[in-house]
């Protein structure tokens, strides 16, 4: 039994609705499957997908047909009659991280790796539905990366699996260089004929037949920095990722209009009223307006965006007080700790501790 570290990030859809994944998880894969000798059209065709669609960063597909994609290039790609190929496998080792879109780059913009990977996980339902991926600490000590589809009707499900591991490799490798490899690669599906190029791509041994698919590595890795940290990409990538999955009609009031504004704008200081009406090409005036009609002031809007983004930094416990105080719009950590404390009645540290 392994003790949680990180929030499960999970996501299944009511209804009879198919759950889906962003497109941006097939980015170069035409070209990929072009390289490898592979017949675009009919492995397109077979899976109900076009191939102009690979790659789009805001177009969702089915996740049955993203799996059946990967499963039939297997297929027809180093595979025999027996049993399909590594093709997943080799897609994702050259998978990079920005290929994922938003959601990659908000792991990649992020300060450190526990964050990266802590945004990887709390985002993923964003990503891709019906399915798990949560970071836990073992009895060992080591850290676990864990993902699975839930969705029973995903049978065929290797090459995702395959794939997932790799890209989520290439995350770590961002920060850690290109010749990290982890300490072990737990896959839920049996092993393959092939199963020694599994243990060569990521240069560790590799155990099938497990509860689940993770990545195991030493925790004392997530301290370290992101090369490509950028506070306010990270806010921007996040907000964006959020909004894509949190519409409904296709259309938002204006007071979440504001509040998200609010809170693209925080890492670069306390965001001025005119600049926020700037943003969203509004007076002040009418912005004063719609939020008195919601009971608000434009001050309560900055400071429960404000609050609400406070409790889910701290809930990461490998990002730093000070971060959390940039990321807010506060110059100093002193003046967050006085406003938290004002707000709560405790401080970060001890809020953080409490959490814990």
């Amino acid at each position: 039994m392994t003790s949680a570290l990180m929030d499960l990030s999970a996501s299944a859809r009511g209804g009879d609705a198919a759950p889906v994944v962003l497109a941006a998880a097939a980015t170069g894969l035409v070209d990929f499957i072009g390289a490898q000798g592979g017949d675009v059209d009919s492995i397109f065709g077979n899976s109900g997908i076009a191939p102009d669609m690979a790659g789009a960063p805001t177009l969702k597909v089915k996740l049955a047909s993203y799996c059946r994609l990967f499963e039939e290039a297997a297929r027809q790609i180093g595979g025999d009659r027996r049993e399909a190929g590594n093709f997943g496998l080799w897609f994702g080792q050259q998978f990079q991280p920005r290929d994922l879109g938003m959601w990659g780059y908000a792991a990649i913009s992020a300060p450190n790796l526990g964050v990266a990977l802590d945004n990887l996980v709390r985002l993923f339902h964003y990503h891709q539905e019906s399915s798990g991926m949560r970071m836990v600490r073992g009895h060992d000590g080591m850290m676990r990366l864990e993902y699975q589809i839930y969705a029973s009707e995903i049978v065929e499900r290797r090459q995702d699996a395959e794939l997932s591991l790799g890209m989520f490799a290439n995350v770590i490798r961002e920060c850690c260089g290109p010749r990290w490899a982890p300490l072990e690669v737990h896959f839920e599906h049996p092993r393959p004929a092939l199963w020694k190029e599994h243990e060569a791509a990521f240069d560790a041994p590799v155990y099938f037949s497990q509860p689940t698919n993770a990545l195991v590595f030493r925790p004392e890795l997530l301290e370290r920095g992101m090369p490509g940290s950028d506070l306010q990409l990270m806010t921007m990538m996040r907000t964006c990722l959020e909004s894509l999955g949190s519409h409904r009609s296709g259309d938002e009031g204006l007071v979440e209009r504001v509040k998200t504004a609010i809170r693209v704008s925080l890492p670069n200081g306390y965001p001025a009223l005119e600049r926020i009406a700037q943003d969203l090409r509004l007076s002040p005036g009418s912005i004063q307006r719609e939020l008195a009609a919601a009971g608000l002031t434009y001050k309560d809007a900055v400071e429960t965006t404000r609050q609400s983004l406070a409790r889910m930094y701290l809930d990461q416990h490998q990002l730093p007080l000070t971060e959390i105080a940039l990321l807010l719009g506060y110059s100093e950590l002193s003046a967050f700790t006085r406003a938290f404390t004002r707000w709560t009645g405790v401080s970060p540290r001890a809020y953080r501790k409490q959490a814990h």
